[in-house]
């Protein structure tokens, strides 16, 4: 599903107008691409929060450019988190009828047998590299934890053979395990630790060193 964001092209400029398009409500943005010269353009804000809460951050998008039409996909972009302002944004003009790499974020379904019996789930890495065309990106890439238990790990090389997409992610890949739950005697020791390292002994050895 693709929806169009209306755009104007503007030419390259100082920050105090950058700064000065920001307060306006647009967002300083460059398309490149696929039978695309680089152009920097503008876009409103609210359009593009909008259309990313529609087809999601993979999804693809129709940038209309003074009254031409481009099929993009959010390629990158900059933020103020403290504001919830997106500062700039990079738009990657695609051919529909060709694979792309694409970062998805992984979703987790079901709950453990390892989680049930108390182990800690952990996600090292939260998202797979894919190579799909531009129609097929999916929102999430969907992983099935309900058989795991403790001490098992789920890779690239468990689901690889079963998924739909290409995953270009190595075999070792890790993307979710459930570790054993720490022991009290485990927690003491970190707790002792924490509360040594707050003592003012630290400040003292200090002086001695000078």
């Amino acid at each position: 599903m693709s929806t169009t964001i209306q755009s104007e092209a503007r030419v390259p400029s100082k920050q105090s107008a950058l700064t000065g398009l920001r307060k306006e409500g647009y967002v300083p943005a460059v398309v490149y691409g696929y039978k695309t010269e680089a152009t920097s353009i503008s876009v409103k804000e609210r359009d593009l929060l909008k259309t990313l809460q529609i087809t999601g951050r993979n999804g693809v998008i129709k940038l209309n450019i003074d009254g031409k039409d481009l099929n993009v996909v959010l390629n990158d972009y900059q933020s103020d988190v403290l504001k919830g302002e997106i500062r700039h944004a990079d738009f990657l003009a695609i051919n529909m009828t060709e694979e792309l790499e694409v970062d998805v974020t992984i979703h987790l379904i079901g709950e453990s047998v390892g989680l049930k019996e108390g182990g800690v789930l952990q996600q090292p890495n939260r998202e797979v590299t894919i190579k799909v065309k531009p129609s097929d990106i999916p929102e999430t890439f969907d992983i099935d934890i309900s058989k795991l238990q403790i001490g098992e790990t789920i890779t690239v090389a468990e689901i690889r053979a079963n998924s739909k997409y290409e995953i270009l992610n190595e075999d070792d890949h890790a993307l979710v395990l459930i570790s054993s739950p720490r022991t009290a005697a485990e927690m003491e020791e970190l707790e002792s630790e924490a509360s040594e390292s707050e003592e003012p002994e630290v400040i003292g050895e200090k002086k001695e060193a000078k």
